[in-house]
C-alpha cells in the first residue's frame, strides 16, 4: 500500500494513514487481497517526484527485487500520490515489472492498454496540481489582507531593534482553542538605540562600511552576535556592511507591517532531467510587490521623514549595473561548504569564474575591520589545484592492503576535543552583557520604574542568558563520543569502493562521496597548503538533523598547493 501525507493543510499523519489505508482494504477485500507492506510518505510535499520522496524510492527500489514479498500496489487516494505527470513517468516501472497498480477511481487495476484508465490518472495528476495551487492562491490572498488592512505580524523573526511581545488570543476561534496567539513588535530596550544610531550617522554622511567599523569598535553585537540561538552559521565578530544596509532599507522601522519581501521560487533541480522536479528558493520581490500596512501599527523606531531620506540618498547612490539572465546554470561544485579559510575559519564562498570553479574568502569586503582581523582583501583557492592530490591520498589511504593500518590510526588517534573557540567568546560575551542588563533592570525597578515592564525586560534577559550558557556548553563539550573499531571497519569498509573509482566519477557523485567520507578543508593562504580532514559517519546520521557530525576524524593529508594566490588587503 503507497500513500502520503499532505503538507498544505497539515494533516494528521495517523488519521490520514487511517483513512487511506481503509478506502484501499475496502478495494482489495472482495478478490481476498491483503496488504502486507506499506510505504507512507509523511511531512513531503506531492509536488516532489516519487524518487525524491524517501518511503516512495524504497517502493520504486521494492519493484525490482524478486523478492520483494507484494505481488500487488494499491493507492488509496491518487490526488495524493500523484501530482501533474508523474503517473506517466511513474507507471512505466509498475508494467515493466509486472506489477499492478490498484486504485479506486477504476475500481481495480490499471489496464496499461486502457486509454480510459491513462486519461482518469491524467486528470487527477492534473486536479492534484490544480488542488495545490488553489491553496498557494487563497493563502497568499489570505496574508496580503491581514498585512494591508490589519497590520497583523505574519512570523518570521523580529527585525533587528524589536521582539515579539504577546498580543491576546488568535481571533481564529479553532487556533485560539489550540492556544495559539497572535504576537506583535516592540522595541528591543538593547538594540533599538542601535537602529537609530544606525540612521542618524548615515543621514551625516557616514558609509556602511564607517558605520559598520564604529559599531563594531565600540564592542555592539552585530544582529548574529546577539542572538546567537538563531544565528549559529553566521560570523558574530564584527557588523557586516550587507548588515547595516538591510536595516536601513527595512519599511518595519517606521512602525508599519511589511510582508511579501521574498518569495519561494520553484526552479528545476536538473536541467538535463525535468522529472527530477523542482527545488524552492527564497528570492527578492521588487518593491513595488511588497504588502505595507496602511497604519502604523507598532512603536516607530524612525520617523517616515528620516526613512523617506535614507532611501532617497541610497538612490543617488545606486547604479544599473548588468542585469543578470533570470536562468541562470548550476554549476558543480565538488566541496562547496567543506573548504575553510584559514585566517578567519569561515567557509569559502563557492564561486565560478573563467569556466573554472574556485573557492574565495572576501573577509574584508563584507565586515568591519576594527577588531583587527589580519586578512587579505581576496584569497582564492581553484579547485583543480586540489581535486588531483586529495583523490590520490584517498586512494592510498583507503586502499585494501592498507585499510587496517588506517582503520587503527583512526581508532587510536588521541584527538583534543572540538571546541568553537568563537562561539565560546561570543556565549562568555553575551552572559556578561545579560548580567550587566539585569543589573540595569534591578537598579531601574529600584528607583521607582513600572514593575509590569521592568519584570518583562527581567524574564527577557533571564531567558537570553539561560541560550548563552547552553550555547556556552555546547561550545566546550562539541566533541563527539568515540565509536568502536567493529564501527569503524563497517563505515570504512562500505566507502572503500567508492573511494577506488572517485577519479573516474561524475562530479555529483564524487561530491556524494565526499560527503560521506565528511571530508573538510582548510585552506592557509600564506603557507599555501591545505590541511584535510575525513570524518565517516552513518549513513542514518547524514544531512542537516545531525547532532554528532563527528563520528571519527583524522588528518589524512596536507600539500602545496601551487599558484594559489590572494589580493592583499587595500
Amino acid at each position: 500500500m503507497c500513500g502520503r501525507v499532505s503538507t498544505e493543510d497539515q494533516q494528521d499523519p495517523e488519521a490520514s494513514r487511517l483513512w487511506q489505508l481503509n478506502r484501499a482494504q475496502a478495494l482489495i477485500a472482495p478478490s481476498g487481497g491483503r496488504i502486507v507492506a506499506e510505504y507512507f510518505d509523511v511531512g513531503h510535499t506531492r509536488a516532489l517526484p516519487w524518487k525524491r520522496r524517501p518511503r516512495a524510492t524504497a517502493l520504486l527500489a521494492a519493484l525490482a527485487d524478486q523478492h520483494r514479498g507484494f505481488d500487488a500496489v494499491v493507492i488509496g487516494e491518487p490526488q495524493r500520490a500523484f501530482y501533474g505527470n508523474q503517473f506517466g513517468n511513474t507507471f512505466p516501472l509498475f508494467t515493466h515489472y509486472g506489477i499492478p497498480l490498484w486504485v479506486p477511481e477504476v475500481g481495480g487495476p490499471i489496464d496499461p492498454d486502457n486509454e480510459a484508465h491513462d486519461l482518469i490518472m491524467s486528470v487527477f495528476g492534473g486536479m492534484s496540481k490544480g488542488e495545490r495551487n488553489r491553496i498557494k492562491v487563497r493563502v497568499h490572498a489570505a496574508m496580503a489582507s491581514q498585512a494591508l488592512m490589519e497590520g497583523r505580524y505574519l512570523g518570521g523573526r523580529p527585525p533587528y531593534g524589536y521582539r515579539l511581545v504577546d498580543l491576546g488570543p488568535h481571533p481564529n476561534p479553532a487556533k485560539a482553542a489550540d492556544g495559539k496567539r497572535l504576537h506583535g513588535l516592540e522595541p528591543d530596550p538593547d538594540t533599538a538605540p542601535v537602529v537609530v544610531r544606525i540612521f542618524t550617522e548615515f543621514l551625516s554622511g557616514r558609509g556602511f562600511f564607517v558605520i559598520a567599523e564604529g559599531l563594531t569598535r565600540d564592542g555592539v553585537p552585530s544582529p548574529s552576535a546577539h542572538d546567537r540561538a538563531r544565528n549559529r552559521h553566521r560570523d558574530g565578530r564584527a557588523w557586516a556592511k550587507l548588515a547595516v544596509r538591510a536595516i536601513l532599507t527595512n519599511p518595519r522601522y517606521t512602525g508599519r507591517q511589511v510582508w511579501n519581501r521574498q518569495h519561494k521560487h520553484e526552479t528545476l533541480l536538473d536541467l538535463d532531467d525535468v522529472s527530477l522536479g523542482c527545488t524552492t528558493v527564497m528570492r527578492w520581490n521588487p518593491q513595488d510587490k511588497w504588502i505595507v500596512s496602511r497604519e502604523v501599527v507598532h512603536t516607530p523606531l524612525v520617523d517616515d521623514e528620516t526613512f523617506a531620506a535614507v532611501q532617497e540618498v541610497l538612490g543617488t547612490r545606486a547604479c544599473a549595473g548588468t542585469a543578470h539572465a533570470e536562468h541562470r546554470t548550476r554549476n558543480p561544485y565538488l566541496f562547496r561548504g567543506r573548504v575553510i579559510c584559514g585566517l578567519c575559519s569561515r567557509r569559502m564562498d563557492a564561486h565560478w569564474a573563467n569556466g573554472k570553479a574556485y573557492y574565495r574568502c572576501r573577509f574584508p569586503e563584507e565586515y568591519a575591520l576594527a577588531n583587527w582581523i589580519s586578512h587579505p582583501r581576496n584569497v582564492y583557492l581553484r579547485e583543480s589545484w586540489i581535486t588531483p592530490p586529495l583523490d590520490g591520498w584517498l586512494g592510498k589511504l583507503f586502499a585494501p592492503h592498507r585499510l587496517d593500518g588506517t582503520i587503527d590510526a583512526m581508532v587510536g588517534s588521541d584527538l583534543p576535543p572540538a571546541v568553537d573557540e568563537a562561539a565560546a567568546a561570543a556565549a562568555r560575551a553575551d552572559l556578561a552583557r545579560c548580567d550587566a542588563h539585569l543589573a540595569t533592570h534591578r537598579a531601574a525597578l529600584e528607583a521607582g520604574a513600572d514593575p509590569v515592564v521592568v519584570t518583562r525586560w527581567i524574564a527577557d534577559t533571564q531567558a537570553a542568558r539561560a541560550r548563552a550558557e547552553a550555547d556556552l556548553r555546547d561550545a566546550a563539550h562539541r566533541a563527539s563520543p568515540r565509536i568502536n573499531r567493529d564501527e569503524t571497519v563497517r563505515l570504512v569498509r562500505a566507502l572503500g569502493d567508492l573511494v577506488a573509482v572517485v577519479r573516474n566519477a561524475p562530479a555529483r557523485d564524487k561530491a556524494e562521496v565526499y560527503q560521506a567520507l565528511g571530508l573538510r578543508l582548510r585552506y592557509d593562504p600564506a603557507q599555501r597548503t591545505v590541511l584535510a580532514e575525513v570524518a565517516p559517519r552513518p549513513p542514518a546520521a547524514h544531512g542537516p538533523g545531525n547532532n554528532n557530525p563527528h563520528g571519527l576524524r583524522e588528518t589524512v593529508g596536507i600539500w602545496l598547493v601551487s599558484e594559489a594566490r590572494h589580493t592583499p588587503a587595500a
